[in-house]
């Protein structure tokens, strides 16, 4: 394929997976925000306001996790309903075209809940320097990049969708809520501390608290460039699980 080919077909993924069924089925938002919200809305009111800020780096991570794992249960319907994989397989398309159509389709349903959170960070914090504002967007590219990755890695294993609405929710609430994402890791106990660190998304949050101006405490710490050659090596390695493990044709 054509260079001109491939832009063309991630275009069509994107209009088809994400623009169509924005627009007919308006409530496809609101199930994206829903828990993000609930979730800042609780922290709101509980520290009266006073911690408003990790609802709202919270509320960034699990949007992006919500719709980078939530990428297996569209490509398992594509896969096993509609077999339009099959059509995908067969045709000029390569597979990594394919999952980057399809993950981009998903970003569309992220940004309106993105907005909001950018809209509640700017009003709580003021407009952010331009060095913050790049932080946040290059660890929301990446927790995007990784969590579609295992999100089509795991959607080339399920046989049927509903399946996925097991592991999808699962996955998505267990690495923003279990991490130190909507908290300091620093309020956990000394033994567990280390733990957190086994999670991409304790890198990720710990970014987006620097760049928030969120006081860190505890004696696990890491310097912001180990945090991002952290996120880094688990975002590659998530890459490297897909091209190695994914089942892109049915045996």
């Amino acid at each position: 394929m054509t260079v001109r080919h491939r832009l063309r077909s991630l275009a069509t993924l994107a209009f088809m997976n994400g623009v169509v069924p924005m627009r007919t089925q308006p409530l496809y938002l609101l199930n994206t925000i829903a828990s993000p919200l609930a979730f800042l809305f609780f922290i709101d009111v509980i520290s009266r306001g006073e911690l408003i800020l990790y609802g709202i780096a919270g509320g960034f991570v699990l949007t992006m996790l919500s719709i980078g794992t939530g990428l297996q249960t569209d490509m398992t319907h594509y896969k096993q309903d509609l077999k339009f994989q099959d059509l995908i397989v067969a045709s000029p398309v390569e597979a990594p075209v394919y999952v980057a159509g399809m993950a981009l389709s998903e970003l569309v349903y992220a940004l309106p809940g993105l907005l909001i959170f950018l809209v509640l960070w700017i009003d709580r914090a003021g407009a952010p320097p331009l060095g913050d504002a790049l932080t946040v967007l290059g660890v929301l590219v990446m927790v995007w990049a990784f969590a579609s990755a295992l999100g089509f890695t795991l959607a080339t294993y399920f046989e049927d969708i509903r399946e996925t609405f097991v592991f999808s929710p699962l996955i998505s609430l267990g690495l923003s809520t279990l991490p130190p994402v909507y908290y300091s890791a620093g309020i956990l106990p000394a033994w567990a501390q280390p733990l957190v660190y086994l999670s991409p998304t304790t890198y990720a949050a710990d970014l987006l608290h620097r760049a928030f101006g969120i006081t860190q405490l505890g004696p696990y710490l890491l310097p912001a460039g180990l945090d991002w050659l952290a996120l880094g090596a688990f975002t590659v390695a998530l890459f490297v699980l897909a091209a190695w493990k994914a089942r892109w044709r049915e045996p």
